[in-house]
């Protein structure tokens, strides 16, 4: 015992020993802790996948479960072409709500993009930079703008002035929905045009201008062109927030089921008519099955513009 402990070679190697083994276990820990956390990490996040997909699965389902029976009663065609829609009387006719969503997206389409990218061309081409700091934050602002408050100053202001214009009593319409929609979808395309036409590279411009080009060729022959794919991508999000919007045009088009043959005639749409009627709908009726049913088609719709989104996405992407 007493040569052990007065050996200082022995004791050394005793304490080497045992400090390897210390750090050789902390490493140990360290490495399963850190696999622990990756692993939990991992799971967590695929399982918030599978949960959100699930959910819009299940809303699909739902809608498109409770939609389809609409026709036990009534006959698909019927219902996509027929223009009458009186409840009252059995006759569920859908023809007009959609053709009235359809007009309404055209027409917000023809009256905000070409306002929007030449928003978005002075943004990125023409304003100086203090202009440009100060109108971005503008347009970011009006884009969390609720929509209640635009379908509120569209039937105070818009419709007013449109009565005075036309000379009618009745300015509610289509008109005056894809005006709102318009000034609603602006910012939202324009910020995201800007984005996009910001991205092309200065090299672009200076081998244009390098061959002679003036301002206008260069933007409207070589930029604009360069950034069709993200501008393409703000105009299909913009309509899809305007296909969607219920308040602005339930408060400016007039709610009334006809065809909307006249800009300033009454009309309703999709969004407008399940918001008007599915408080006073008995839930188990081909009313009721109606209305899921034009919810189902606007999810549809919704989609639809989503995954067009993606491709654009991947052909800019790709290009």
């Amino acid at each position: 015992m007493i040569e052990s402990t007065s050996n200082p070679a022995i004791a050394v190697k005793g304490e080497l020993g045992r400090s390897i083994r210390t750090g050789s276990g902390r490493r140990t820990d360290r490495k399963n802790r850190l696999r622990f956390y990756n692993r939990a990490f991992r799971i967590a996040c695929i399982a918030s996948a599978v949960f959100v997909c699930l959910i819009l699965l299940s809303i699909l389902f739902f809608m498109f479960r409770t939609g389809v029976l609409t026709f036990q009663t009534v006959s698909p065609a019927k219902f996509f072409f027929s223009t009458d829609w009186s409840p009252e009387n059995e006759s569920y006719g859908a023809f007009v709500f959609i053709f009235g969503t359809v007009a309404l997206t055209v027409l917000t389409l023809l009256f905000s993009v070409p306002i929007s990218v030449f928003v978005a061309v002075f943004l990125a081409e023409v304003a100086p930079l203090w202009l440009r700091n100060l109108l971005r934050p503008i347009l970011d602002l009006l884009v969390g703008i609720p929509s209640v408050v635009y379908g509120f100053l569209g039937m105070t202001i818009l419709i007013p002035l449109l009565r005075q214009a036309a000379g009618t009593d009745l300015a509610d319409g289509i008109l005056a929905a894809s005006i709102v929609l318009s000034i609603m979808v602006l910012p939202t395309i324009s910020r995201i045009s800007d984005d996009a036409i910001s991205a092309v590279p200065k090299k672009f411009r200076d081998a244009s201008y390098a061959l002679g080009a003036t301002r206008f060729q260069t933007t409207f022959r070589v930029v604009l062109p360069s950034a069709r794919s993200g501008i393409l991508y703000g105009v299909i999000l913009g309509m899809a927030r305007a296909v969607g919007e219920t308040m602005a045009v339930v408060m400016v088009i007039g709610n009334t089921p006809q065809l909307a043959d006249a800009f300033l005639k009454p009309t309703s749409v999709l969004t407008s008519n399940i918001v008007m009627q599915i408080p006073n709908v008995p839930f188990d009726s081909t009313w009721n099955y109606a209305l899921y049913m034009m919810g189902f088609l606007l999810l549809a719709i919704s989609l639809l513009m989503i995954v067009v989104i993606r491709v654009v996405q991947r052909r800019g992407a790709k290009r």
